[in-house]
């Protein structure tokens, strides 16, 4: 499908709204229900609010004096489930008869950041996330919004125990760590699916634009071992936007970094559901063209060229009130490039790395409900294709151009069934089998790389959670057999949840994972190092990484007055046997082998606070150490010395975020956010310099504003203008690399240097 298609699919979603959004259609007589949607204090009405029946997931909207209903309904118990713009969520009961029309009324309170959100992360199956047993961190659309975030890099700084750096002065490279720990160390799922491979890895966080996502999932530490032992630091799940009700929207956003380039962002959803909610879609379109930047005048990039167009879909259809189809697609278009010379080719400049990715991916659910829906058997199956041609060079080598061509699928199964007794309490049972597959098969012939990496796991799980009362206990096993381990991996994981009520619960969590001897994403990337490119190999013996996981955490919330806060604590332990480790072996090799182990410990703090919309303000703050169990090689001079380092690399020992929004008069809102990093040791490898060096580099405070104001148009449309500045006090490397001979991977601190910015966004 072309661009242009794809705009015009938008576009016709746009008009077909107009025509699909209605009125309440007048009520008879039984198998209905009808409804009222009001703001509670003012009791004003509130329109375009969202109604799902939660047991069938049927939705419609509340028309323009905040009034629904829904038609031919089965009879029977349902749980509706009422949301809307600047709102807390709300749930009611109501019992459906053939006798009668059903009516239920809902008065909405004013959000704040203490929404009870509903969670799949914790143990595979909706929950609320103050039941979950373990601590699961939303981050939403309006976190996209305060932080005029295009993509899923510019998000994920704003939790606790996150980081994102990039490692790569030519490319931008970016990598996200959880709790001090590589981004290898991290699993990132898209709709609880393992679809990202180690080729989608290396530049993933920024192929994912905020406008595919609803809201990202956390889950730091390996207490997510359900969905892949892998997860030894955390889990991140993105759930992308499903079709609740009819909507548009589209925006821009323009952008210049310090003055001198120009990076442009267009967007648009749209989202069609049927008056019988039988089926339903949402719609997707991103284009993104984002000018190289130079920082220090040396005609090399800092900050990469990238183009990029994006487009995708998510769809459902019920054959039954109790089965549903999900299908989903997405495909990316991307080029980017780093270096110099940007208008030759990229063997006739000094250096240049430059990638084309064409990916596709999809994905297919079939969910069975029995016995009023207390079983559900769910079949699922996903599949992404990454074709990449890409020229890592320098000093005009024409021999550097590669290609990849990368195939991932997965399918499975999965059962939940909810007992009134199992043994001596009530609980929830979840099983399932999964069969991952990964083809790899990356080509340089300059380098004689041709290498071919099958990387086969065929898993089964099966967890039990108990309630009693104010305690629930999970106990579960992960079982992998992975084609490049010789015997079978078993991962068990214990929890337990106590809620002393609904302001306070404490967790214990205990897992262990495995990392397998294969190819991570930052292999499949070369660094230019001295006017040389760096592959990295794996050493012949190197053989599987264990993991075992602890964390405790408390979680308190108050209120006073029109008031709300909550605070967050959370310890944690991972302790790592034959630790990887990478190791420089010669000016164009380094080695990824075994160390002898490696402990990451401390604690993430979270506080917030809210009145309203009128103020919000949310912090976290990490404090952690990343420590080898003994000192381990990182590289060796010309003279034979060992350079050795038992600190982690590019592991700050502190590390925090903030974000401030307010809304103090009508139709005007505002936003402050900022991200602090402490103080660490990147290395510095020789070329630029004369000899390699590890150097120790100071701490930085990157903050940010925005405001914005909303036109009210006709048609419950509205026009919002919004602009700020990111990195207002211009904190960039200072001490960077020059010209063809600099270490393109000793990059550090911001992202992008002082950004001003300003935007546009028209939605219902």
């Amino acid at each position: 499908m072309t661009r242009v298609m794809r705009i015009f699919a938008l576009i016709a979603g746009a008009i077909l709204y107009t025509g699909v959004v209605g009125a309440v259609t007048p009520v008879g007589n039984g198998n209905q229900i009808s409804g009222h949607v009001i703001e509670a204090g003012s009791e004003i009405d509130i329109p375009a609010a969202s109604i799902v029946i939660l047991e069938t997931n049927r939705g419609t909207i509340a028309d323009e004096t905040g009034h629904f209903s829904f038609k031919n309904v089965e009879s029977g118990k349902y749980t509706l489930r009422v949301s809307a713009l600047g709102y807390k969520t709300m749930e009611k009961e109501v019992l459906v008869s053939t006798d009668y029309v059903a009516v239920v009324h809902f008065a909405l309170e004013e959000e704040s950041y203490l929404t009870d959100e509903v969670v799949v992360s914790a143990n595979r199956n909706e929950v609320s996330r103050k039941e979950a047993p373990v601590v699961v961190n939303v981050m939403s659309e309006k976190l996209f919004m305060t932080v005029n975030a295009p993509d899923l890099a510019k998000t994920l700084n704003y939790q606790s125990g996150l980081r994102v750096e990039n490692n790569c002065q030519n490319c931008t490279f970016p990598q996200v760590r959880i709790n001090g720990l590589d981004g290898p160390y991290s699993q990132i799922l898209i709709n609880s699916r393992p679809v990202m491979s180690a080729l989608s890895g290396v530049y993933g966080l920024e192929q994912i634009p905020a406008n595919m996502i609803d809201r990202i999932e956390v889950v730091r530490g390996g207490g997510s071992a359900l969905f892949g032992a892998n997860a030894v630091a955390g889990t991140i799940i993105i759930i992308t936007k499903d079709p609740v009700n009819n909507s548009f929207q589209i925006g821009g956003n323009f952008s210049c970094m310090d003055g001198q380039s120009w990076e442009q962002y267009y967007g648009g959803n749209a989202s069609l559901v049927s008056k019988s909610n039988t089926y339903g879609i949402a719609l997707y379109e991103t284009y993104r063209n984002r000018n190289p930047y130079d920082r220090d005048g040396d005609s090399f990039s800092e900050v990469g060229k990238l183009n990029s167009n994006t487009f995708g879909m998510r769809a459902y259809y019920r054959p039954s009130h109790e089965s549903r189809i999900n299908i989903e697609y997405h495909t990316t278009n991307e080029f980017r490039r780093g270096g110099n010379k940007f208008d030759l080719q990229p063997h006739e400049s000094d250096i240049t790395e430059q990638t084309k990715h064409i990916i596709n991916s999809g994905g297919l659910t079939y969910d069975q409900f029995f016995k009023e829906r207390k079983h559900k058997i769910s079949l699922f199956g996903s599949i992404q294709h990454v074709d990449r041609n890409s020229y890592y060079g320098t000093e005009q080598d024409p021999n550097a151009y590669g290609k990849t061509d990368d195939l991932t699928w997965i399918t499975g199964a999965m059962y939940v069934g909810t007992f009134y007794k199992c043994l001596f309490a009530p609980s929830v049972l979840t099983a399932g089998i999964e069969y991952q597959n990964n083809s790899l098969h990356d080509i340089m012939t300059g380098y004689d790389r041709d290498m071919k990496q099958d990387v086969r796991i065929a898993s089964a799980f099966l967890q039990n959670e108990w309630k009693m009362g104010y305690f629930t206990m999970l106990l579960g096993l992960r079982m992998d057999k992975h084609n490049l381990i010789d015997d079978l991996i078993f991962s068990p994981r214990v929890n337990f949840l106590y809620k002393a009520s609904e302001a306070f619960q404490a967790r214990l969590t205990w897992s262990t994972g495995f990392r397998a001897p294969q190819a991570y994403d930052e292999d499949l990337h070369l660094t230019a190092v001295g006017g040389e490119n760096v592959q990295t190999i794996l050493a012949d013996n190197l053989k599987e990484e264990r993991s075992n996981s602890f964390s405790a955490s408390v979680d308190w919330s108050t209120s006073f007055g029109h008031w709300q806060a909550n605070l967050m604590g959370e310890g944690f332990y991972t302790d790592l046997s034959d630790v990887f480790v990478i190791e420089s072996i010669s000016p164009e090799l380094q080695e990824r082998r075994n160390g002898d182990g490696a402990e990451v410990y401390g604690g993430n703090f979270d506080a917030k606070i809210a009145h309203g919309k009128e103020f919000g303000l949310q912090l976290g703050f990490t404090a952690q150490k990343s420590m080898y169990k003994s000192p381990e090689v990182w590289a060796e001079t010309e003279e034979g010395e060992l350079l050795t380092t038992k600190k982690m690399m590019r592991s700050p020992n502190y590390y925090g975020y903030f974000t401030l929004t307010s809304a103090p008069v009508k139709n005007f809102d505002f936003s402050l956010s900022g991200v602090y990093t402490g103080k660490m040791i990147v290395p510095h490898m020789q070329g630029y310099i004369e000899q390699h060096r590890m150097e120790s580099v100071s701490d930085f405070f990157d903050f940010n504003a925005k405001v914005n104001y909303t036109f009210v148009l006709e048609d419950h449309m509205k026009l919002q203008f919004s602009a700020g500045v990111q990195n207002i006090f211009d904190k960039f490397q200072s001490d960077l690399d020059k010209g063809t001979y600099r270490d393109a991977g000793y990059f550090y601190g911001p992202t992008m240097p002082r950004t001003y910015f300003i935007g546009f966004k028209l939605m219902n």
